[in-house]
């Protein structure tokens, strides 16, 4: 997953741009709750993982939504 995280952005550009990104994963998948999609320093992997869990996507999947954001 770390992998995931460096190739969509690193943990800078991730944390600044976080608030946007939310935002859109949340018009996109209405389901998503705030819970799902808070940010913690040092715990990105585990919340991508429980992003993609619960979106029912791949790691390549999860990263082209990501990626399309």
């Amino acid at each position: 997953m770390q992998q995931l995280i460096s190739k969509v952005m690193n943990k800078t550009e991730l944390k600044g741009n976080w608030n946007e990104q939310k935002g859109k994963l949340k018009k996109k998948f209405a389901y998503l709750t705030e819970n799902d999609l808070m940010f913690a320093e040092g715990k990105e992997e585990e919340m991508y993982g429980k992003l993609q869990i619960k979106l029912g996507k791949t790691k390549e999947e999860f990263q082209k939504i990501i990626n399309g954001l």
